[in-house]
């Protein structure tokens, strides 16, 4: 199967992590479902992803102490492969799994997602488990291999046997219902500073498992960041790829992105998205013990929202969608600035600097295109960019059409004039403007 043609717009949908960490349960999952497929499924909101831990019994118990608790006893079935914890998931005893929760998930016009740790659990190791393939798990294990912040799995080594692994996961997985597969520590393996891309092969055993398990899996890799020198692999082998290690509320993180985007303009075409990460945006971090409203002011999340959407980012909210407000919610389903998101338009960083940046992004064979200027300083500033600079960069992308003097401002529906050599905008602190040319 091409895996380029399992998403053909960037991914939206939402992540249960940054408000419940590794605490989420089916009973939220179906709230956050329903939420979704009420109030933002109509502008192309339709993935629902249970994060990290499903298959951990009284993980966020000691969360004062530990965020992944040591030699947790997992749930795990005869043949080492995770399973939920069926005292948060209740639907999935009886060998059931996520089965039941994925119909209800497809029963409202949405499609279901699981994160994965790289590798096969520790625990299958230590009790010698006999695999599908028949050999141990303790020879597919590699005991060398293990991720800096969670203790939960062991590498897998690079042999048939551990493909016939990652085959009977991934097949498991299928028979459930899955859509998308979040993959961690595997996209930038950065326990070891001289091997950060050590699991590459593991990346290309996730890929050969999908393509043969006969539904199309949408393959995430995270954390970031991503290597560039090894664009070309994700690219292959994957859908989305961390370019950011956690992106959380923080101007800083935002304000960074500029730069990791620029890194990765290159790079977006359908079925292949460098990933931004979460939107950070409403109620978080009950999980964590902070229960808490995003630290980001409206302009910055404007300014986010069109970062990720003018460069072509999966676009996953982090937040507990049944606590959005109104206006967070108006911003979320604002279709203008989302219609930016295809990959049929090419993103272009104009203009980057301490103070401001600008982005453009064009479709060939369309008339019109996207431009957005950013204030990046802590001020109220003019922020411009001439039109020979913006005529460059869109023939970088391969638009040579005159250039429109009216524009369509897309966050509050307003027509801009700009005449003359110049287009420029008088912004906030931290905010920004999204055009489209008439």
């Amino acid at each position: 199967m091409d895996k380029n043609t399992f998403a053909l717009r960037p991914p939206m949908g939402w992540n249960s992590y940054d408000y419940y960490d590794t605490t989420v349960t089916e009973e939220a999952v179906k709230r956050n479902a329903d939420y979704m497929a009420e109030h933002l499924k109509g502008s192309g909101w339709e993935y629902i992803v249970i994060d990290i831990e499903w298959f951990s019994p009284n993980a966020g118990t000691r969360r004062d102490k530990y965020q992944y608790i040591p030699f947790n006893d997992n749930c795990m079935d005869e043949y080492g492969r995770l399973i939920p914890d069926p005292a948060r998931f209740p639907s999935s005893v009886g060998g059931a799994g996520f089965k039941p929760l994925a119909d209800y998930v497809h029963s409202q016009g949405l499609k279901f997602g699981i994160h994965i740790m790289r590798g096969i659990p520790r625990e299958a190791a230590h009790r010698h488990i006999k695999t599908l393939c028949g050999m141990d798990a303790a020879e597919i294990a590699d005991p060398s291999s293990v991720c800096r912040w969670n203790p939960d799995m062991y590498g897998v080594r690079n042999i048939p046997e551990g493909q016939a692994y990652y085959d009977s996961i991934i097949n498991l997985y299928a028979s459930w219902g899955v859509d998308f597969i979040k993959c961690d520590d595997i996209c930038n393996t950065n326990m070891w500073p001289h091997a950060p891309y050590s699991g590459k092969h593991e990346i290309e055993m996730l890929s050969s498992a999908i393509d043969r398990c006969g539904r199309a899996i949408v393959l995430s890799l995270s954390p970031g960041p991503a290597l560039i020198e090894q664009a070309a692999h994700y690219e292959k082998h994957a859908n989305m790829w961390r370019i950011t290690d956690d992106f959380w509320d923080e101007w800083r993180l935002l304000k960074e992105m500029f730069w990791r985007c620029e890194l990765w303009q290159n790079h977006v075409s359908a079925g292949n998205y460098p990933d931004c990460d979460m939107l950070t945006l409403g109620t978080m971090g009950k999980g964590f013990g902070h229960e808490r409203k995003t630290n980001f002011t409206p302009d910055e999340e404007r300014t986010m929202l069109t970062l990720w959407n003018i460069f072509g980012s999966p676009l996953m909210i982090g937040g507990e969608l049944t606590l959005l407000d109104k206006d967070t919610l108006e911003r979320l389903t604002n279709t203008d600035i989302l219609e930016m998101n295809k990959p049929c338009y090419k993103p272009v960083q104009i203009i980057r600097n301490d103070d401001c940046a600008v982005w453009a992004a064009v479709n060939p064979h369309d008339d019109h295109f996207y431009i957005a200027l950013f204030n990046l300083s802590d001020s109220e500033s003019e922020v411009s960019c001439s039109k020979e600079e913006l005529r460059r960069g869109l023939a970088s992308k391969g638009f040579t059409k005159a250039l429109s003097e009216s524009y369509i401002s897309l966050w509050d529906g307003n027509s801009i004039s700009a005449p003359g050599d110049r287009i420029s905008s008088k912004l906030a602190a931290h905010a920004c403007i999204a055009l489209r040319s008439n």
